[in-house]
């Protein structure tokens, strides 16, 4: 009922804006512009304020669309997508709680499948947490572009940027999920893949609540946005602080390294933080006070080890957190204490997978808790 009402909507807005236009053009929009992106629920409703709200963005993305370039098309598209998805929210007409819970619980029954497949540690966690953090990592405050809302990963270049490689390991194994539940977004679907792995391997809750929507290759963001790891603080500084993060959240942010590994195929860089890389903690910053740091002698990039085993890594960035006074203030304390890492890191990462979203689109003004698998019913 909501696809064929909101097709219905998009044809009489198209032909009341479209009487002068060319016809092959209104028909390719009708066949291609909406229906082939949109995201259903799964539940039939309906709603006033719903068909107001999408005969408004319908008509006025069919308006745009007919005298604009082929990549202003695909910009009128987006922006009736969002328009939508604003609409949707607004009227209520979006899936339950319920449903986006069972999305979390089919990632959380796919974390360990990892074992099977003889991946890293036994864990697809890590590399869902990292795909979760590089699509919202994107954000740039100043442009209001990047961010998780378009899920432009899915895409060229930015599937490419070095440092998004072995992230098509977590981007595949999410479409088993998608495949179940195709009504959610991507960017829905990863950055909830990220709340499920850091809750699943015995992280703190993170609140999070849907309503991103899914874009076009032309809302790609480009190389350089993400944390370069052989960098110092300045570096650091300039990546978060472009986001709108403080030095409190850079810290806090920087301790999702207490999970996973660093692969030489990828980055360069090789070995595991921490001696328990699926489980969260905070041993990152106590290792990184309470080890004694040495640069590895080794022919790949710049990186420390651990003198006592050898086994352990840290990259530039990561010694940072040691070497500038501010940080280090922040890293000590959470190295202390466990409870507060945990509650500055749910916030920030929370802010982080929400930069780029316009509030509107949300479905809930307040983000939702969701159970971990072991709380299911």
């Amino acid at each position: 009922m909501f696809s064929s009402a909101i097709r219905s909507s998009l044809r009489s807005s198209s032909r009341l804006a479209t009487r002068s236009a060319a016809p092959n053009r209104v028909s390719a929009f009708r066949s291609s512009g909406f229906r082939k992106y949109s995201t259903d629920a799964p539940k039939n409703s309906s709603n006033t304020l719903l068909w107001t709200g999408l005969g408004a963005a319908a008509a006025g993305g069919v308006a745009w669309y007919i005298y604009s370039s082929e990549d202003a098309v695909k910009g009128a598209e987006t922006a009736l997508k969002s328009g939508v998805q604003s609409a949707k929210a607004a009227a209520n007409f979006v899936p339950a709680k319920e449903d986006y819970q069972k999305v979390y619980y089919r990632i959380a029954e796919l974390l360990d499948d990892a074992s099977d497949a003889g991946y890293d540690d036994g864990s697809y966690g890590p590399v869902l947490f990292r795909l979760a953090w590089h699509a919202s990592g994107t954000y740039d405050k100043e442009t209001g572009t990047g961010g998780s809302n378009y899920a432009t990963m899915r895409f060229e270049p930015e599937s490419l940027h070095g440092a998004n490689n072995g992230l098509e390991v977590g981007r595949t194994l999410l479409e088993k999920v998608k495949a179940e539940f195709p009504w959610i977004s991507y960017g829905d679907l990863w950055t909830l893949a990220g709340v499920a792995a850091v809750q699943e391997m015995a992280g703190p809750k993170i609140p999070w609540r849907p309503g991103r929507i899914d874009g076009f290759a032309k809302d790609a963001t480009p190389d350089g946005r993400l944390p370069d790891a052989a960098q110092g603080a300045p570096h650091v500084r300039d990546i978060f602080h472009r986001m709108g993060f403080n030095d409190q959240e850079i810290v806090a942010l920087i301790g999702a390294h207490a999970v996973g590994r660093c692969h030489s195929d990828r980055s360069g860089f090789e070995g595991p933080w921490t001696f328990s890389p699926t489980t969260f903690t905070n041993d990152f910053y106590k290792l990184l006070f309470d080890e004694k740091w040495v640069w590895k002698k080794w022919n790949g990039p710049k990186q420390l080890e651990d003198k006592k085993t050898g086994t352990l890594m840290m990259l530039p960035t990561d010694y940072t957190l040691v070497s500038d006074k501010v940080f280090k203030k922040y890293a000590f304390e959470y190295a202390k204490d466990q409870d507060v890492f945990f509650g500055d890191f749910s916030a920030a990462f929370s802010k982080l997978m929400e930069l780029g979203v316009p509030t509107s689109q949300f479905v809930t003004p307040e983000p939702w808790i969701m159970k971990n698998l072991d709380e299911k019913a």
